[in-house]
């Protein structure tokens, strides 16, 4: 039996059936007032998982109000065991969007280790690694190689922080998703595992992300940034909607 088979079957089968949606609150979002909002807010909206910031409190919060299996992130692996105590399905290294503005920066050796710290401490827990998009995607794909080779279980891409749109409309968000739907294209197939596409997406690119070999997609801005709670549901279905007609166009 593989960790993937530890998931909820629901998100099991969605990443099977490559179209699993992951609504991100937020690595750095700890206000448990908006991770309440946001999580009810994927529960209603039809989401297949959570990523939260790594608190247990935060984790059994968020399952109690979204009936949804919760994924926690962070980028200290020794934070991860409490979460996964309080309830957390999985872990997920990164992603690093919120360091860069503070020129923190990951390369592809302390994101190794980082991983391989924490397959040691949760052996058995389902493990998620995001490749930072800084790198070329030559060397992202060997990273992604050996972050499965590490125990990776998963591998989530990024990008959103570099793309820089500048065209409105459906145009400028193609721009802004085009370097993680680049990462997704090249990664899926340098690596046997899932791979969640994130960073940048909206409903127009959710559908080019399943079509560039993602299993699923994380979508965090156009969800958590919001202020009220239907407009974030009608988002969330905006999205699980998207994904459902790119898995009938491939069908």
């Amino acid at each position: 039996m593989s960790r993937l088979d530890r998931l909820p079957a629901s998100l099991r089968t969605a990443l099977a059936e490559k179209r699993a949606l992951k609504v991100i609150a937020g690595l750095t979002n700890f206000d448990a007032a908006s991770v309440e909002r946001i999580s009810r807010a994927a529960g209603l909206g039809g989401a297949d998982l959570i990523d939260l910031a790594c608190d247990a409190e935060l984790v059994q919060l968020a399952a109690s109000v979204s009936g949804l299996p919760i994924c926690v992130s962070a980028v200290d692996p020794e934070l991860f065991p409490a979460a996964v105590a309080a309830g957390a399905a999985m872990v997920e290294i990164g992603n690093y969007d919120a360091f860069y503005p503070l020129g923190r920066i990951f390369d592809a050796a302390e994101v190794l280790s980082i991983t391989r710290r924490t397959r040691e401490l949760l052996p058995e827990v389902v493990l998620s690694a995001t490749v930072p998009h800084v790198l070329p995607l030559d060397q992202q794909e060997q990273l992604a190689a050996d972050l499965v080779a590490a125990g990776a279980d998963i591998i989530q891409t990024e990008g959103g922080t570099s793309a820089k749109p500048f065209s409105a409309g459906s145009l400028g968000l193609i721009e802004k998703a085009a370097p993680t739907l680049a990462a997704a294209h090249s990664i899926s197939r340098a690596v046997a595992v899932p791979v969640l596409c994130a960073s940048g997406l909206s409903s127009v690119t959710v559908p080019m992300a399943i079509a560039s070999g993602a299993a699923g997609v994380g979508v965090g801005s156009a969800v958590n940034k919001l202020n009220d709670e239907l407009a974030m549901v009608a988002v969330v279905r905006g999205l699980r909607e998207a994904l459902g007609s790119a898995v009938q166009a491939a069908v």
